[in-house]
């Protein structure tokens, strides 16, 4: 039988055939994720779409996680990365709701997540950090679900 994750991938003809086991599809960046069960799968998002989207601020991941989807950006936290990021969430927003109704249905909480690749660099009194705390989407060093 297929995991949520898988089949929701099955019926998404841009990603369709791009499952990967576990964390797989998110190579080393695997141990930002912290996990208290086994992952049911995992799309790297960003990878499986390139080739269509080229010019596009795509979004990296999605993760299966006890039958919800989960979408994480692994991506530096600098200055002036803030908006790159913010364009790639509402990217993979559009992305959902058009061409992945079926990911997008079965979103876990929290659906989308930054995970900072480095240090935390932005700077707290930047029009940069107040906009991302603002949209309630600052990075986080590692991803715990449970």
């Amino acid at each position: 039988m297929m995991t949520v994750i898988e089949s929701a991938i099955a019926a998404t003809p841009d990603i369709a055939g791009a499952y990967m086991p576990g964390l797989r599809a998110l190579g080393a960046y695997s141990k930002k994720i912290i996990l208290t069960d086994p992952c049911e799968g995992s799309v790297d998002i960003d990878a499986a779409v390139a080739k269509k989207y080229p010019a596009a601020n795509r979004w990296d991941y999605a993760i299966g996680y006890k039958s919800k989807i989960h979408f994480v950006e692994v991506h530096s936290a600098n200055t002036s990365e803030v908006s790159v990021v913010l364009k790639k969430l509402q990217w993979l927003k559009d992305w959902l709701n058009e061409h992945a109704p079926e990911m997008n249905r079965h979103k876990g909480n929290p659906s989308f997540t930054w995970v900072q690749s480095g240090n935390f660099k932005i700077l707290k009194s930047s029009p940069q950090y107040r906009l991302a705390e603002q949209k309630k989407f600052l990075p986080v060093k590692t991803l715990y679900l449970n």
